[in-house]
């Protein structure tokens, strides 16, 4: 059963998420990441924010999860920099849905 919300990314950020009851995950490198992924069906983990520094190097084992009912993979971004990764996913997915991108444009942007 898919009853667990996990969280990963640097363990600086996301240790305050354990205390909230949720699965903390902080991968060493992508490689840890990868596997971390594969086993997030396993352990009943339904939803899973990783953090977009993760996103762009594991855009592979993403989609094959995308295919599945669980776990919902999402992004987060946090104060430290900005999130050009999760924009150009916005992106795609605008031009997927519709198209056009001007959902994902900024006003100044034509």
């Amino acid at each position: 059963m898919f009853d667990k919300i996990a969280v990963m990314g640097d363990a600086d950020l996301i240790l305050p998420f354990k205390a909230l009851g949720l699965k903390v995950y902080t991968p060493r490198d992508i490689w840890e990441a990868k596997d971390i992924l594969r086993k997030l069906e396993k352990e009943g983990v339904a939803l899973c924010l990783i953090h977009h520094r993760f996103l762009e190097p594991l855009k592979k084992e993403i989609h094959e999860l995308e295919k599945k009912f669980c776990p919902v993979i999402a992004g987060f971004s946090d104060y430290r920099e900005a999130s050009d990764l999760l924009k150009r996913k916005m992106k795609d997915l605008s031009i997927r849905a519709t198209g056009s991108d001007s959902l994902a444009r900024g006003k100044d942007k034509k």
